[in-house]
């Protein structure tokens, strides 16, 4: 059984790889810096941007990859910055082992 090749352009392609990368940016917003679900945010659609690649019959031409990289933390940048406006970001930039300084 082959793949169906779906023959998608360079453009449909990042904007895909951004639009699927913005709820993983959205959630390694709200997670501790350097743990393990803010590992997983960033890795975990990392397979599906290969999936995509050969899906989409663009194969591994150097030209496509910083395209891809730049719409893969496009992505996961904007999806932190749209978490930031909804007041969600529990952690903001916290590094592991830090704790937020509580003063009212």
């Amino acid at each position: 059984m082959s793949l169906p090749n779906l023959h998608l352009s360079l453009t449909a392609v990042a904007a895909i790889v951004l639009c699927l990368n913005l709820p993983f940016g959205y959630w390694r917003a709200q997670v501790q810096r350097f743990s393990t679900a803010w590992f997983l945010a960033i890795h975990l659609p990392v397979p599906l941007v290969v999936g995509l690649r050969i899906l989409s019959g663009m194969g591994w031409r150097l030209a496509t990859f910083p395209v891809l990289i730049g719409a893969f933390f496009a992505g996961q940048l904007l999806g932190g910055v749209f978490c930031k406006m909804t007041g969600k970001c529990r952690n903001g930039s916290l590094r592991a082992g830090q704790t937020r300084d509580k003063r009212t």
